[in-house]
C-alpha cells in the first residue's frame, strides 16, 4: 500500500497518522493512502515558504528562468511516467494524460521568459530632469487549490507563474489525485529549485481553510466546482488576500445549417466524451439550428460517433475513454441521467448499458457516452454542470435564438460555433458572453500567450490565467520617481507647494 504524505522544505514530510484511502478508478480497489493535513501542516508549510521567499524573491529573474529551463527538460524526459501516474490515479487514457502534461509544459516554457515578462515601464524627463519607472515585485507566499481532473496541468498553471515571478507557493492538490503533484515537486527540486519555494500539502477542507485564513499568505488561486471556488474566492478577499478562482461550466456549441455535419459531429463527440466529460472545457450542450430533419441528421451522426467510443482502462491503448474518478461521482452522474429521463427528455444513447469485458476492471467506475435530445432549458440536465460523459441537444430555428440560450445561461466558460459564414462567426465571437470562444474549434483552450478564464459564474476575480494576466496577479507594481541629487527650487516657489510637471 503506497503512502502519500506531504512535500515540505524540499523533502517528504510525514506529520501525523491521518490518512484517506485512495482508489484506482479503473479497478475500484484501494491503491494508496493519502495524508490528511491540518493546521500544523499549514503552519509548517507557510513557515518554510516565508523563509524561502527571503532569498528567492531577490534571485535574479534570469537565474529563476534557468531552473525552469532545467525543469522543462525534466518534464519532457518524464512525460510518459507522468502520464502513467495520472492514468493510474485519475483514470483518463494515457494519450489524454500525455496531452495534458504537454499543455502544462507550454506554461513552463512561457515562464522561462520571465525576465522579459517582468519588464516595467520607463518615462524619461516627465518633468525637467525627472524620470519615472515602474517595477513589478512579487507578493510573498501564495497558495493554490487544484482540481482532480488535471493532476499536473492545472497545478502547473497555478504555481509556475507565481514561482517565476519570485513568489513562493503552496499547492494543495485534490485528495483524489495526490501522486502527480508530489512527483512534480521532486522534479522541481532536481531542477535546482531551492527548498521551500514549492511546498505540497495534501488534505481536504481543513487544509483549504487553513490556507485561506493564514495571515502570511498573500494570494490564493483555485480551480474546482463553482460553489467551492466561490467560497474560496470570497473567503480569501475577506481576509485581504488577492484571489482568482475558476469554476464550473456548461459549455455550448452551435451547429449552423451550413456546417459540415460529419466534421461537426466528430468534433462534438470528442469534446463531449473525451476524458469522460471530466473537464471544465468539456462540450456539454449542442444547439442544432434548423428544422427537425436537420436536427435528426446531426444527432444521428453524433450518436454514430459516440457508439464507436471504446470505454475501458486508461492503460489500454485501445481505450478512447476511461472511468470516472470515484464511485460517488459515478453515482452523481447516474442521478442526473435518471433526472433527465424523469423530466421527459429523450435518452437517445444510454451510457448505463456499457459493459467492460475484462474481469479485472469489472468494479471500476465506468459509464459510457450518453445523449439526450428534446431537452428544455428548465431541465436539471441542462441547467447544472454534470461533469461527466453526458451531452444534451437542443433544437432552435435560428442563430439568434441559439445565441440567446447561451447568453442566458449562468455559466460563461467556453462556447463554440460550427459554420462557414464569416459574418455569423464574427458576430458570435463579439456577442457571446463566455470568456473563451471557438470558431469551428470545439474546445477553445487558448495558447498560453492568451488569457484562460471564463465569465459569469465560471470565474471569480478580475484577472485570468496565462499571458500577462498571470504576471499581473502574482506581482504588484511600484512606481519610482527619480530626480537630480540637488533640486533647484524656482524663485518665489516654496518647497511646500504641490510639485507640478513642467
Amino acid at each position: 500500500m503506497e503512502i502519500v504524505d506531504h512535500y515540505i522544505n524540499g523533502k517528504i514530510a510525514k506529520l501525523n497518522n491521518k490518512y484517506l484511502d485512495h482508489c484506482n478508478p479503473a479497478t475500484g480497489e484501494v491503491c494508496s493512502k493519502v495524508a490528511m493535513g491540518d493546521q500544523e501542516t499549514v503552519d509548517m508549510a507557510v513557515s518554510s515558504s516565508l523563509k524561502a521567499f527571503e532569498t528567492w524573491s531577490k534571485t535574479a529573474p534570469i537565474k529563476r528562468a534557468r531552473i525552469l529551463l532545467k525543469f522543462t527538460e525534466l518534464l519532457n524526459q518524464n512525460i510518459n511516467k507522468l502520464a502513467e501516474i495520472i492514468t493510474l490515479e485519475h483514470g483518463k487514457t494515457l494519450a489524454d494524460a500525455r496531452g495534458s502534461v504537454s499543455r502544462g509544459i507550454e506554461v513552463v516554457e512561457h515562464c522561462c521568459g520571465i525576465a522579459n515578462l517582468l519588464q516595467g515601464k520607463f518615462s524619461n524627463n516627465v518633468s525637467t530632469d525627472i524620470d519615472v519607472y515602474t517595477i513589478r515585485k512579487p507578493l510573498g507566499v501564495c497558495a493554490g487549490i487544484g482540481p482532480f481532473n488535471f493532476p499536473i496541468m492545472v497545478p502547473v498553471w497555478l504555481a509556475l507563474p507565481a514561482i517565476a515571478c519570485g513568489n513562493t507557493f503552496i499547492i494543495k492538490p485534490s485528495e483524489k489525485v495526490p501522486k502527480t503533484v508530489m512527483f512534480l515537486a521532486e522534479l522541481l527540486t532536481t531542477a535546482g529549485l531551492p527548498a521551500g519555494v514549492l511546498n505540497v500539502i495534501n488534505g481536504q477542507k481543513p487544509v483549504v481553510d487553513g490556507l485561506l485564513n493564514h495571515p502570511d499568505i498573500k494570494a490564493v488561486s483555485a480551480v474546482g466546482s463553482t460553489p467551492v471556488v466561490e467560497y474560496i474566492y470570497k473567503t480569501a478577499i475577506n481576509n485581504n488576500k488577492r484571489s482568482q478562482t475558476f469554476g464550473g461550466a456548461k459549455n455550448h456549441c452551435i451547429i449552423m445549417p451550413d456546417a459540415d455535419v460529419a466534421n461537426a459531429s466528430e468534433q462534438v463527440s470528442g469534446a463531449a466524451f473525451g476524458a469522460a466529460g471530466e473537464r471544465c472545457m468539456a462540450l456539454s450542450v449542442a444547439i442544432v439550428v434548423g428544422d427537425r430533419e436537420r436536427h435528426d441528421a446531426v444527432v444521428n451522426k453524433i450518436q454514430s460517433c459516440a457508439k464507436k467510443i471504446k470505454v475501458g482502462s486508461g492503460l489500454d491503448s485501445n481505450s478512447d475513454m476511461g472511468p470516472l474518478i470515484t464511485k460517488d461521482h459515478l453515482n452523481k452522474i447516474l442521478g442526473y441521467i435518471e433526472a433527465g429521463v424523469q423530466a421527459g427528455a429523450n435518452l437517445l444513447l444510454d451510457g448505463r448499458d456499457i459493459e467492460i469485458s475484462d474481469p479485472k476492471y469489472k468494479n471500476g467506475f465506468y459509464l459510457g457516452p450518453s445523449i439526450f435530445t428534446d431537452v428544455k432549458t428548465d431541465m436539471t440536465i441542462y441547467s447544472e454542470e454534470i461533469f461527466g460523459p453526458v451531452l444534451v441537444v437542443l433544437q432552435v430555428d435560428d442563430y439568434q435564438s441559439a445565441l440567446e440560450i447561451i447568453n442566458n445561461n449562468m455559466y460563461g466558460n467556453g462556447s463554440s460555433i460550427f459554420t462557414n459564414d464569416l459574418n455569423i462567426s464574427r458576430n458570435f465571437a463579439n456577442e457571446v458572453t463566455t470568456g473563451m470562444v471557438g470558431i469551428n474549434i470545439p474546445i477553445p483552450v487558448p495558447f498560453v500567450t492568451h488569457s484562460f478564464g471564463g465569465w459569469k459564474h465560471s470565474a471569480f476575480g478580475d484577472l485570468a490565467m496565462h499571458s500577462a494576466e498571470s504576471i499581473q496577479f502574482y506581482t504588484k507594481a511600484k512606481s519610482v520617481t527619480v530626480g537630480p541629487a540637488k533640486v533647484q527650487v524656482k524663485q518665489n516657489q516654496s518647497s511646500m507647494t504641490m510639485p507640478i510637471h513642467d
